[in-house]
């Protein structure tokens, strides 16, 4: 129940700005979720969540995103050196990697938070990334091609 909720908090976040516990504890209530204030403040406090500032200029909850430009960088150099082909189907792209370097490559591809992008599967030499539609694969697979590039 837990990890559901934990789920469905990320989930909110991500698509409402949420002002306050009381706000959250009401959407968590019209999910089905049967649970109190400190249940949210504990829920807060293990997501690690915190108050940013919205582009309408209202204060809302936030996963902590590093941004460490450095690190990034070296993601994508990652990404660049091991990276051989990408293609789509549907609404996955799908990549071939140089072998053992695939989960290196989903790394930086999951650093980018790319918001098309719902995640990333990545075994020995192949990742599979998951987007919201057809045309998000499209977008996601021509600005992947730009990066090997």
């Amino acid at each position: 129940m837990k990890i559901a909720r934990h789920a469905r908090i990320l989930e909110l976040i991500e698509n409402k700005e949420i002002e306050t516990q009381e706000e959250l504890a009401e959407e968590l209530k019209l999910c089905g979720f049967n649970i109190t204030q400190a249940t949210v403040s504990r829920d807060i406090k293990e997501l690690r969540l915190i108050k940013t500032l919205s582009d309408t200029g209202k204060y809302k909850y936030a996963t902590i995103r590093p941004h460490d430009s450095e690190l990034a960088d070296r993601h994508v150099k990652v990404f660049m050196d091991s990276v051989l082909k990408v293609d789509y189907a549907i609404n996955m792209v799908v990549m071939k990697t140089i072998p053992g370097a695939a989960q290196g490559a989903a790394a930086a591809i999951d650093s980018l938070d790319w918001g098309e992008v719902v995640g990333t599967i990545a075994g020995d030499d192949t990742i599979f990334v998951l987007t919201r539609d057809e045309k998000k694969a499209i977008d996601t697979m021509e600005k992947l091609k730009k990066l090997i590039m």
